[in-house]
């Protein structure tokens, strides 16, 4: 195959490996611990590991797209700032 036409460089594919990685994680401790412990955080309505892990890829997502647009191709203070973000979203939301 010819992925030319993406631009992957190391901290873009540290950023989908990181995904894959946590996507994967989650499924075995979702097998080992069904259910998710539901809490109610900071958005005031219950939400699983699940939802947590949802909402800090899609603002890591948007963190990055973010950075490409204001700051430049280099993406490692985005990576960095996602890191901070999604542990936030678990210890708050």
């Amino acid at each position: 195959m010819n992925f030319s036409w993406m631009a992957w460089t190391l901290p873009t594919a540290i950023f989908f490996i990181t995904i894959f990685a946590l996507i994967t994680a989650m499924g075995v401790w979702e097998y080992f611990s069904p259910g998710g412990g539901p809490r109610v955080g900071i958005l005031r309505f219950e939400t699983t590991r699940g939802d947590r892990l949802f909402v800090s890829l899609l603002g890591s997502a948007f963190i990055h797209l973010a950075w490409l647009g204001l700051g430049g191709p280099s993406l490692w203070w985005a990576l960095a700032l996602s890191v901070v973000y999604a542990i936030g979203v678990f210890r708050f939301v």
